[in-house]
This record gives structure tokens, C-alpha cells and sequence, in this order.
């Protein structure tokens, strides 16, 4: 792979990762399925893991805000890549703004698999493992 090809599926895959987050953020289920392919996986500790859009739009309306959150996502190393499938290990604290102000809930690493689907990239799983 060239390296312009490989610059260009390292700024695609940081592209779906921020628009996860701020979907996921701001409640918007349809937008965070959408990033997933059909048969797409999450998987979060302590819990089977969820597969398809039909369970992913469940869990993630299940999961909307009823209060200020934001996800940090950082340090995001491309670890493998080619022109349809790549993988990505980011790190993530989560916020919640309470009445005394914003305070990290989880500190975790996402593992992500990505492909691209006709033109697109997207998350084929999500694996999140959660700091002690």
C-alpha cells in the first residue's frame, strides 16, 4: 500500500472514531448504527456481546444521554491497515457533567476493527476493555 493510500485510510478511520463519539454524545442512535456495518459488534465488558444494527440501535438508544456526557477519545494508533480492512486501538474517559460539574465515570481502550464497505469506512467491531 502506498503511503498516500495508507494516510488516507488512517484519516478515514479517525473520521468514523469522531463521529462515533459525537453521535453517541449528543444521542443520535441512528447516526452511531449507521457507522457500523450490517453485521457489525460491540463488545463491553460484563455483557454478551451485541451484533447487528437491529441490537446496536437498541443498546445505544438504551444509552442516550439524559445528562451532559462526553467521550474523550485519544491517542488513537492505526495498527494495521490495507485498502479495505484496518484495526485501531484508541484510548476513551468518559464524562458526566452532575451538579458539582464534569467527573470521569471510565477510563477504557476501544479496539476497533474496521472495512470498508461500498466506499466507506466502517466499524465491523468494537471491543472495550475498561482501566482499573
Amino acid at each position: 500500500m502506498s503511503e498516500s493510500t495508507q494516510a488516507w485510510v488512517v484519516a478515514d478511520v479517525r473520521a468514523v472514531i469522531g463521529a462515533h463519539t459525537q453521535a453517541q454524545d449528543a444521542g443520535r442512535t441512528d447516526d452511531v448504527v449507521a457507522l457500523y456495518t450490517p453485521d457489525g459488534v460491540l463488545e463491553l465488558p460484563g455483557t454478551d456481546p451485541l451484533q447487528g444494527h437491529d441490537a446496536l440501535r437498541e443498546a445505544f438508544k438504551g444509552w442516550a444521554p439524559t445528562q451532559p456526557q462526553q467521550h474523550l477519545v485519544g491517542n488513537t494508533l492505526v495498527t494495521s491497515a490495507s485498502e479495505d480492512e484496518a484495526t485501531a486501538v484508541s484510548d476513551v474517559v468518559f464524562f458526566l457533567r452532575g451538579e458539582t460539574g464534569w467527573a470521569a465515570q471510565v477510563v477504557g481502550r476501544y479496539q476497533d476493527t474496521f472495512r470498508r464497505v461500498d466506499g466507506a469506512w466502517l466499524l465491523q467491531r468494537r471491543v472495550t476493555t475498561y482501566q482499573a
